[in-house]
């Protein structure tokens, strides 16, 4: 499998002259993700963590519901990408067969050749309602992701997806040059690994449009964070999946444009 980044010759240019250097670039190929032989969708993707991708993708799209109704997989290289390769129980098989479609755009272009309405607007399962987050573990979750992006560390041009549960932290993270795509690793890691969706926020450094809003709403998480503003489609679908959406997350503090009943206050002790 081809590296996830690449350093490349280059030169820097400043006020006083060029000088000549390398630098770290993220890789980005074809990925295509088919089932029982035929393409699904097709996405540039940084190439890491492709089974999260894979597995990911299914669930966040409701192509499968569970990770056991994926019988098989496999990663097939070739020279111009890469296809991930899936065999499906057969009561998935024949509901995707019913309503294929294909993708093919841009870095994590999230809906690109969606050719329904319908489907690009799909209703979205109800998250749970008990959950509760004191703004200071939304915080020291957010104050953590730096040290924890090891590609954006080299290349400073990945985003990631994380997931964090109260009391315990960050308990995984992905990234990729498409925020969709780390965002499906993450989905694909939370269910490959056994962690209830419910249980913790996800956070992302990127913008939060609506399909940002649907694929956290698949995952079952009700909190999503984020360090760039939201669109209003993106505020109204979370209000609609009964999802606590923060955004313009910061050191000093947040936005919260959706169910604010789950950010719990917390009580300041003075000497």
């Amino acid at each position: 499998m081809r590296p996830p980044f690449l350093c490349v010759a280059r030169t820097l240019w400043r006020a006083d002259g060029a000088v000549a250097g390398e630098r770290a670039i993220p890789e980005e190929i074809a990925v295509a993700l088919t089932y029982d032989g035929s393409t699904q969708a097709v996405m540039m993707a940084t190439p890491a963590d492709l089974e999260d991708f894979a597995v990911g993708f299914s669930l966040s799209e409701g192509i499968v519901a569970d990770l056991s109704e994926i019988e098989r997989f496999e990663i097939v290289e070739r020279e111009i990408g890469v296809e991930l390769r899936m065999w499906l129980a057969t009561s998935r098989a024949e509901a995707l067969a019913q309503r294929r479609r294909y993708m093919a755009g841009p870095t994590g272009c999230g809906l690109c050749g969606i050719d329904s309405l319908t489907e690009a607007m799909r209703n979205l399962p109800p998250v749970a309602e008990a959950a509760r987050f004191g703004a200071s573990a939304i915080r020291g979750a957010l104050a953590s992701l730096a040290p924890l992006q090891l590609l954006n560390g080299e290349t400073h041009s990945m985003h990631a997806a994380a997931f964090a549960v109260p009391g315990e932290g960050v308990v995984a993270l992905r990234e990729d040059v498409g925020r969709h795509n780390a965002l499906d690793k993450l989905c694909g890691a939370l269910a490959r690994g056994g962690i209830d969706g419910a249980s913790g926020m996800v956070l992302l450094t990127s913008r939060v449009s609506v399909e940002m809003v649907q694929k956290t709403a698949m995952i079952g998480a009700p909190l999503i964070v984020a360090v760039s503003a939201p669109t209003a489609l993106a505020v109204r679908t979370a209000e609609a999946a009964g999802i606590t959406l923060v955004a313009i997350a910061r050191g000093d503090g947040f936005e919260v444009f959706s169910h604010p009943h789950r950010i719990a206050e917390e009580t300041v002790a003075h000497a």
